[in-house]
């Protein structure tokens, strides 16, 4: 069995005096992995994964935030003694309802005012997933 994890905390500030503001639209502040796997070799074998991103400035000013992401992935799996592994992975195991990225800009539909509107832009994450896979080694 393997234990592991990182933990990252930055304070990513532009170097010059803007008025609009000192920090770095996207940069992230706070991300987290942990992990636990076993098995190795022949026979049965699994992990869970956790990730996390937490808030981060999205204009300079720091006014607007993204909301943090937290995401937990498992996999179960058997090598056989031939090379051949088969594997099952669950991503986003809890089903959690969160945004992979966001981004905030300026955007206009069509019929909206030509000047646009500032918003939040995201990419959601995905839903709970399957995965099945058959490897073989040669």
């Amino acid at each position: 069995m393997a234990l592991e994890g990182d933990l990252t905390i930055t304070n990513a500030r532009f170097a010059d005096r803007d008025p609009v503001g000192r920090r770095v639209p996207e940069a992230p502040t706070t991300i987290a992995s942990a992990g636990i796997t076993f098995g190795e070799g022949q026979g049965w074998f699994g992990s869970l994964r956790f990730r996390y991103f937490g808030p981060r400035p999205l204009i300079e000013d720091n006014s607007v935030r993204s909301k943090p992401t937290a995401l937990l992935n498992g996999r179960v799996g058997y090598n056989f003694d031939n090379g051949v592994s088969l594997s099952l992975d669950v991503l986003n195991l809890t089903n959690a309802k969160a945004d992979q990225i966001t981004y905030y800009y300026v955007s206009r539909l069509p019929g909206e005012d030509a000047a646009g509107v500032a918003d939040r832009h995201f990419h959601p994450v995905e839903p709970t997933a399957v995965r099945l896979t058959l490897a073989g080694r040669f």
